[in-house]
């Protein structure tokens, strides 16, 4: 038996800019299936194959124009549950929506979650993505006791926390081989609901000396910021932090739920529209939309009670919102910048302000010590995450200017959600890049592994 194929079609990232399309777009449905197609991919010339999940990823590292696309959803099999030590098996096609599903009625939850469950298991690992909690937490791949790797020579490799290979693959962005399975450590939880602080910050100095000083005791802690005020209003807040309520909140709270304190039910609105007009994303109406958000919110609000998706994942009951940018699809930027470098963070925030940036979903967050990951990104400092529609006149130089102070300042962006970031920053941002990079050919030396990421940056 074969993978399925699946006719070969433009496929994008998240924001929708630079498709290309893949030779071959197959499916596989065992390991087997998924063996045969890595051997397949050494015949293929250098276009080589990449795995691809749910297609989270921003930019295009899921992409791999001219070579062979895995689409590895169809292995999504829960293969075992502990329900004493708070440990799962599952296979790389699982979603993070999916082990909710089945995990919180069990009292337990998944360590780290970015701000959308429709991600895979291997993406979380390839990607090391990181959520509210890395303060607190750290990386998705820190809670990984264990992975299957399928590598180039079609063979699979038990791989354990703390071997260079582990470090490659977390956040080596599929680079290393296919993650096929993986075993996770949990978190236990009393309900479904998140028992959330809610706080205005007048300015962005406001906001970090808020987060500074507080952030220890909260779980998880993220804040929206204003990138269209200026002056005494630079960087203006909403600061949303929140724990895991414990079962008596359930009782003293106002909201509560009706049946199972652990029932998780996310919600869903229509599909956002396949076109919208560009002028609605316009400074003025962006700018419109900022300054009624920050005022609506309360100025201080304590212990109001949330379901768990309206806490992390907003955006997920909005089926497609990635459109709302329109055609030309939009640019996720993040980046990074450590602890003592907080006038970079402050410069590049004045510079988003100047430019006026239509960005209405931008975040501000603090992160705890750097990852084992060789590629992966977070480290102990501020990182800031906006979006902005792609057809912006000048966005490339813009960002290429940031890329520049970030650089300058010890930062990095993050490669999970780069489509623009020219290579010869990459070393200056990621200093375990020649030890991946030796790996890479010690493993791999023919290339059957690689994307569109892979070859812009030399990966």
């Amino acid at each position: 038996m074969s993978a399925v194929a699946a006719p070969a079609a433009p496929l994008t990232g998240w924001g929708r800019t630079a498709p290309t399309a893949a030779a071959r777009l197959l499916r596989p449905r065992s390991y087997e299936e998924a063996a045969e197609v890595v051997r397949g991919c050494a015949e293929h010339g250098a276009r080589g194959g990449i795995a691809r999940g749910l297609g989270r990823a921003y930019g295009d590292a899921a992409q791999n124009a001219g070579g062979t696309v895995l689409d590895m959803t169809a292995l999504d099999r829960i293969r075992t549950i502990d329900a004493v030590r708070g440990e799962v098996v599952c296979e790389a096609g699982v979603s993070l929506h999916r082990l909710m599903e089945v995990l919180l009625p069990l009292g337990w939850f998944v360590p780290v979650t970015p701000g959308t469950r429709q991600v895979t298991v291997g993406g979380a690992i390839g990607a090391d993505i990181h959520g509210k909690n890395h303060h607190v937490s750290g990386s998705f791949t820190r809670h990984v006791r264990s992975l299957e790797l399928l590598t180039a020579d079609g063979a699979i490799r038990a791989l354990d926390p703390g071997t260079d290979l582990f470090r490659a693959t977390a956040g080596g962005m599929g680079l290393t081989g296919v993650v096929l399975s993986a075993t996770l450590a949990l978190l236990p939880v009393e309900t479904s609901l998140m028992s959330v602080d809610t706080e205005r910050a007048s300015d962005l100095d406001d906001l970090m000396a808020r987060l500074a000083a507080t952030d220890h005791r909260y779980r998880y802690s993220v804040a929206w910021i204003d990138l269209l005020a200026r002056g005494a209003a630079t960087g203006r807040s909403v600061l949303t932090r929140g724990d895991h309520a414990p079962l008596d909140a359930l009782v003293r709270g106002r909201g509560g739920q009706h049946g199972s304190p652990l029932a998780f039910r996310p919600g869903r609105l229509p599909p956002a529209p396949r076109r919208i007009p560009q002028r609605l994303l316009s400074r003025t109406t962006v700018g419109l939309f900022n300054e009624l958000w920050y005022r609506r919110a309360p100025r201080l609000r304590i212990g109001e009670l949330q379901p768990i998706p309206a806490f992390f994942h907003p955006l997920d009951g909005l089926p497609h919102w990635n459109r709302i940018y329109g055609r030309g699809g939009f640019v996720q930027y993040q980046f990074v910048v450590g602890h003592g470098q907080e006038e970079a963070l402050r410069a590049i925030v004045r510079r988003i302000a100047r430019r006026r940036c239509p960005s209405f979903l931008a975040v501000l967050k603090r992160f705890g010590e750097a990852d084992p990951g060789w590629l992966s990104f977070p480290m102990a400092g501020w990182t800031l995450a906006l979006d902005i529609p792609a057809h912006l006149p000048g966005l490339g130089g813009f960002l290429d200017e940031l890329d520049e102070v970030v650089a300058g300042a010890g930062g990095r962006v993050y490669l999970a959600k780069d489509a623009r970031l020219r290579p010869e920053l990459l070393a200056a941002m990621y200093p375990r890049l020649p030890d991946f990079r030796a790996l890479r050919r010690s493993l791999d030396p023919r290339g059957v592994f690689t994307s569109d990421l892979a070859r812009r940056l030399s990966l």
